[in-house]
């Protein structure tokens, strides 16, 4: 809305700069100048009027009542002004002139049928006023054609050619008509509205003091109405040569960012419906917003939209329209977003957010606390790591098949649109019950992708969950007393395509007040086609990777007494006599497993040694005796796991 008007503006100022290229000082030089600037809008098959003119010599002020244009040229606009008033107007040169002020009062313009939704609109500004005014006696021709886009490189261009030290406007009201579409109809109003240093197309600032709009949009059976209350609209440093860039053909191959804005920010802001919604924001901020003109191409995207909607596009050509947004987005630099304090009313209650962040590619939600059926949900914060609008697109887009499913490589694409993502500080219901599982950290990070797979990943959990009478492998933790499991998950895994080396280390898990494992293996002779969605060539390089050392540890905090009490109540004997006879059952399956491999007594005796007395840790280590590959050793293990482990030199150890 805030480009609108400004194209207004400068459309205004501009045509009053032709009504001025004449004689200042002649009256009647004064009027047959005017009357020459109407009839070439007469001559090109528009409509143009005005009423008097009038010219005082002493201030220098000129003077034009009763103005009415109406363009040949679709898109139709009726423009109207009561009166425009310049005072201390000056020729600087032939081409050019300068005025102390300039007043505008009653502008309307009306627009009618305008585009596919048929749009009618009108724009209202009562009183317009422009401080120590520099610009062109005559405006540039404007184009002949329909298209939108030339019609905006006019605007611009002439509006880079025009300085004022102030622009003003009390109220700026916008009324729009859009009933045939999902727009519907409604109305915008500004007030206090003002542009301070315009200087060849770049402007120190622009505010608004207040915008408040009302909305109503079609629904079926019942018609919704937003109203809407935003405040304190603030831009800094516009820079409108940057937006003329992207539009001229001549910069297609301009790399470099322009920045457009260096701030925009605006609030508090209000929006209610009828329905019932109602949403405030405490303040919205966007910083650094720049255009690379050899991708932000606006013209591109205009000649790709279909010109009659009842047409449904191939799935050719929405693969084209997303890969070119992509592109477009891509040529659309952000520095920083951040929306203040933000609550909404939902039909369980008010949802509040802290903030909304995005900063350098990293997306953030903070500060979540919303009602749900079951309970109150309570989120510290939520991240997305180089997050990219424009990759997101093009991700979709190659999702696009002629109604295929897609293939697991396009869904495995999803990895290159991030990098990894957070959540943290989350206390939620869990089911139907009054208890709250609580994740203090959850973090899923990867990189060095070999086609869409990643070949180094990190997820770290630190969570703690009620236990769940009805999961039967539950029951016997609760039945020890144990009603929540706290849960502390850190897995790293690398791949070094140099060496080929494949490492899984560590790979952690706590459960509290139960048990913590640690896992460390390695893998040798990794081929880089194991990274691949295609199976027959993941399995045909996959029978080259070879086992490297395995390395296990389990620390007891707990699960083995719980083992002995499950196993005393099944078997009604007392607790030490139940932890006896497990002993014994290990070694005597041990017993077994040495006769063939006596390496192994020493893993038999530190686990009959591990059970035997609580809180110890086991730790386990095998080392491969010689070339072991993967394949054939999970061959093995399938049909005779004794000879697998004879495949290794077993080295085993307990200690408190």
């Amino acid at each position: 809305m805030r480009r609108i008007l400004i194209g207004l503006i400068a459309l205004l100022v501009l045509g009053a700069g032709g009504w001025f290229g004449f004689n200042f000082y002649v009256q009647h030089r004064a009027t047959a100048e005017v009357e020459a600037a109407f009839e070439r809008i007469r001559s090109s098959g528009g409509k143009a009027s005005h009423g008097k003119i009038g010219f005082e010599l002493a201030t220098r002020t000129l003077t034009i009542e009763d103005i009415a244009i109406a363009p040949g040229e679709p898109p139709q606009a009726q423009i109207k002004i009561a009166g425009i008033k310049g005072t201390g107007v000056r020729l600087i040169d032939d081409n050019n002139f300068s005025a102390d002020s300039i007043d505008v009062t009653g502008f309307e313009v009306a627009l009618d049928q305008v585009g596919a939704a048929k749009l009618k609109a009108s724009y209202k500004i009562p009183q317009l006023t422009l401080r120590d005014y520099a610009g062109p006696v005559h405006a540039g021709n404007a184009p002949t054609g329909d298209s939108l886009i030339e019609l905006y490189r006019y605007v611009l261009d002439q509006y880079a050619s025009i300085t004022a030290s102030s622009v003003t406007a009390p109220t700026l009201t916008m009324t729009f008509d859009a009933s045939g579409s999902a727009a519907g109809s409604g109305e915008v109003a500004y007030s206090g509205l003002a542009i301070q240093n315009l200087k060849r197309g770049k402007i120190d600032a622009m505010k608004a003091d207040r915008a408040v709009f009302t909305i109503n949009i079609p629904q079926p059976g019942k018609q919704d109405k937003l109203t809407g209350d935003l405040s304190n609209i603030i831009v800094n440093d516009f820079d409108a040569t940057a937006i003329a860039a992207a539009l001229d053909p001549q910069k297609s191959g301009d790399d470099s960012y322009h920045r457009v804005y260096r701030q925009i920010a605006a609030g508090p802001y209000v929006l209610k419906s009828t329905q019932g919604m109602r949403m405030e924001i405490d303040g919205i901020t966007f910083e650094d917003i720049a255009v690379q003109p050899s991708k932000f191409r606006p013209a591109e995207i205009v000649a790709l939209m279909p010109t009659d909607r009842s047409v449904v596009q191939t799935a050719a050509q929405s693969r084209e329209m997303m890969e070119k947004l992509a592109g477009f987005y891509e040529g659309f630099r952000i520095g920083r977003i951040e929306i203040g304090k933000t609550s909404m009313g939902t039909p369980q209650g008010t949802a509040r957010i802290n903030a909304v962040r995005y900063r350098e590619g990293e997306f953030a939600v903070e500060g979540v606390d919303t009602p749900s059926p079951q309970g109150q949900f309570k989120m510290e914060r939520f991240a997305l790591k180089s997050f990219s609008a424009a990759n997101l697109m093009r991700w979709a887009a190659g999702l696009s098949s002629h109604g295929q499913p897609p293939s697991p490589d396009q869904m495995l694409g999803l990895f290159r649109v991030l990098e990894g993502a957070e959540i943290k500080g989350v206390v939620a219901p869990y089911k139907t019950t009054r208890q709250f599982v609580t994740i203090d950290t959850l973090s899923l990070n990867w990189g060095q992708l070999v086609g869409s797979i990643p070949s180094k990943a990190n997820l770290v959990v630190k969570m703690v969950t009620p236990t769940d009478p009805a999961n039967p492998a539950q029951r016997p933790l609760i039945m020890a007393g144990v009603d929540k499991l706290a849960i502390n998950l850190d897995l790293g895994a690398a791949w070094t395509e140099s060496s080929g080396a494949f490492e899984l280390a560590p790979a952690t898990i706590d459960l509290g007040n139960l048990a913590r494992a640690q896992a460390r293996f390695a893998l040798a002779n990794v081929p880089r086609g194991v990274f691949t969605t295609d199976p027959v060539q993941a399995m045909s390089d996959a029978g080259k990777i070879e086992t490297g050392a395995i390395e296990l540890s389990l620390r007891d905090s707990g699960a083995v007494d719980l083992v002995v009490a499950q196993f005393s109540r099944m078997q009604n004997v007392s607790r030490d006599a139940a932890r006896s006879a497990i002993v014994e059952m290990i070694r005597a399956q041990g017993e077994k497993l040495t006769a063939s491999h006596l390496d192994a007594r020493a893993a038999v005796d530190a686990l009959a040694g591990f059970v035997a007395t609580s809180g110890q840790t086991l730790t386990i280590k095998l080392t491969p005796l010689g070339k072991l590959p993967v394949l054939q050793l999970m061959d093995v293990l399938n049909h005779e796991p004794i000879v697998a482990l004879a495949q290794f030199r077993i080295e085993a150890s307990t200690g408190l």
